[in-house]
């Protein structure tokens, strides 16, 4: 029985700027979203070959839950499990601001260096109810920055929009392109719909 995919939602949809909603403790319509966010990460990874899905927000599916998924190994394209984190929080941002690049299945083609701190500590929910808390530091804590970002309707390129050398795209080798911020960027609806 083969169950359809959920496409993944981009820029404009409001749904990615709406603030996701406590899933409570997981239940049977829990595991079902997280088998979908599995299914549509890997589903997108066959048609971007240079490109690895390392997380999820339920958000991105147009499902406004507060669940994440994170790549259990992201050095490792062949390794496709994924752990859920529910309700997931920010305790603490700790160390140096440093800028890396991002992007975001929900923001196709564009890259950005954002800034982020370099260390972070999360409490959230495992799939079994059981509380967690964890200190990340580097790409980690990056993505997870990222992704529960996109639980309160913040998406990466809100961090850098008015920074005009912070976004790239990448060119069919794979590699990093700046682009040209003024006609791509600047005042463009999709990416910022809510600008005036």
């Amino acid at each position: 029985m083969s169950t359809k995919i959920k496409p993944i939602i981009t820029t404009p949809d409001p749904r990615l700027r709406q603030k996701s909603t406590k899933v409570g403790f997981p239940d049977d319509s829990t595991k079902k979203i997280i088998n979908e966010m599995i299914a549509a990460s890997l589903d997108w990874e066959k048609s971007h070959p240079h490109e690895l899905s390392a997380a999820m927000a339920a958000p991105q599916l147009g499902i406004n839950k507060r669940i994440i998924i994170v790549r259990d190994d992201t050095d490792n394209k062949k390794n496709s499990s994924f752990t859920a984190l529910l309700d997931p929080e920010v305790i603490k941002t700790d160390g140096k601001i440093t800028k890396d690049y991002e992007g975001c299945l929900s923001v196709p083609f564009l890259y950005g260096l954002v800034p982020r701190p370099e260390k972070a500590r999360i409490k959230a929910k495992l799939l079994d109810g059981r509380e967690v808390r964890i200190k990340v530091d580097g790409m980690l804590a990056r993505t997870l920055l990222h992704e529960i970002d996109h639980l309160n309707g913040i998406l990466f390129i809100d961090h850098i929009k008015d920074d005009k050398d912070a976004f790239f795209e990448l060119d069919e080798d794979g590699e990093l392109q700046p682009v040209d911020y003024d006609t791509r960027i600047k005042d463009n609806k999709e990416l910022f719909p809510d600008e005036a």
